[in-house]
């Protein structure tokens, strides 16, 4: 795709990129380096606009006060507000408001539901736990730990050449046995999108429970879990213009009645004697503690700041970066694309090598000159060995990019390119 082409779709995507930037003051930041700051590490986290920012600032100076305690009106405000964020990001993922649980981020949301599964008995020895050789190690390690301390085993989905699920063997490895799916809408290497529904269907043919780790989706596209198939939808605030520290478990809320407490004291309880408790239904039973608030209501902020642009027009401003950087990039000798090389069930994370160049090497040169990627094995380490690879650099878009920044990042590889050859 030509520069003019990227910058017609992107404008075409329905939002003008150049006006979202002004809600980014730190985009406008010039480094040590003397250079201007571009960041193509939203994978990682995102920047946040003035409103996320003016969001929390309100609560904090006009209505900050424990949610769920106190009859005196700042009680009541902060609780107003922060059942508030609870229903505006319900519409947003199509869920219940009772489906939405708060928790610190997408890790904490899969260790709940790992640990609740456990303790409610609903795995054991001999089950089966599916997971996928892309996973990042959030939605890997805490099924390797349920796995361990029930008997169960865990199984998994390898991997395509061209980055993809092998679904050749679904029906054999989704069986009676298996009580679990997890798996990633989107990877954070790759890229890939996969077909969660296809996948879901299987699972729920046998009786198995899915869980989906939306970090690397949610914030990049329309999804809807009437939609979606899954039974579990974890992701973080911090991925999505909100502030780092909140996240988001939404549960079918017949499941979620039926589990236990991960995390037990004040708020989540019903009665409590010295012999016993019984505890709140959900959402509250899996909310033990005061509650992050003022990320709650930051987080509602980023949900209304994404549906004003539109989550169509975020996923094809997205697609137009995407499409150009697979282009300059695939033009450079020596680079390899590590996922698909196409916008096909693509998203907007793309993962390279250069030849003869280590990726922490190609990061330091970017660094220099003002361009912000991600280097390593991005918390995915398997998904590196079977490429046979150590690392690789990860450049991410979001909406506050533009195709300048990705011509830069392509200028900035062959810069490296020149310097190490």
């Amino acid at each position: 795709m030509t520069y003019a082409n990227a910058t017609t779709m992107s404008a075409m995507a329905g939002f003008d990129v150049d006006r979202v930037r002004e809600d980014f003051p730190i985009l406008g930041r010039t480094l040590d380096s003397g250079a201007r700051l571009v960041y193509l590490d939203s994978g990682a986290t995102t920047q946040k606009p003035l409103q996320v920012l003016d969001a929390e600032r309100d609560f904090y100076l006009n209505h900050n006060a424990a949610v769920h305690r106190g009859a005196h009106q700042l009680s009541v405000e902060a609780t107003d507000a922060y059942e508030g964020a609870r229903r505006r990001i319900a519409a947003f993922v199509g869920a219940a408001e009772d489906e939405i649980v708060f928790t610190k981020n997408t890790t904490e949301g899969i260790n709940l539901v790992a640990y609740a599964l456990g303790n409610a008995g609903r795995i054991g020895p001999g089950d089966k736990i599916v997971v996928t050789e892309m996973e990042h190690h959030a939605n890997l390690v805490p099924w390797q730990q349920l796995a361990e301390r029930t008997g169960a085993r865990l199984a998994w989905f390898g991997l395509t050449d061209d980055g993809r699920l092998d679904l050749d063997g679904l029906d054999e490895l989704v069986d009676e046995s298996t009580k679990v799916v997890a798996l990633t809408q989107q990877s954070n290497v790759l890229g890939t999108l996969n077909p969660v529904r296809t996948i879901a269907d299987r699972a729920h043919a046998v009786g198995a429970l899915v869980l989906v780790d939306g970090a690397q989706s949610v914030p990049h596209r329309p999804v809807d879990v009437t939609e979606l198939g899954a039974d579990f939808l974890a992701f973080s605030g911090h991925k999505m213009l909100g502030p780092s520290g909140v996240g988001v478990l939404w549960g079918r809320a017949a499941l979620l009645d039926e589990l236990p407490p991960f995390l037990t004291g004040g708020s989540m309880i019903e009665v409590v004697e010295m012999e016993r408790s019984t505890f709140l239904p959900p959402p509250q039973r899996f909310e033990a503690g005061v509650p992050m608030t003022a990320q709650a209501v930051g987080l509602a902020a980023a949900v209304d700041y994404l549906e004003a642009l539109g989550m169509r027009e975020v996923a094809a401003h997205e697609d137009a970066l995407t499409e150009l950087a697979l282009g300059l990039l695939g033009e450079i000798p020596g680079v390899r694309i590590i996922g698909p090389t196409d916008l096909t069930d693509r998203g907007s994370a793309v993962s390279f090598t250069l030849s003869g160049v280590h990726p922490h090497d190609v990061g330091q040169i970017l660094d220099d000159q003002g361009v912000a990627v991600r280097t390593g094995h991005h918390c995915a380490r398997p998904l590196s060995r079977r490429y046979g690879l150590a690392a690789t650099t990860r450049a991410s878009f979001y909406v506050y990019n533009t195709a300048e920044e990705v011509t830069a990042l392509a200028e900035g590889v062959r810069a490296a390119q020149r310097y190490f050859a």
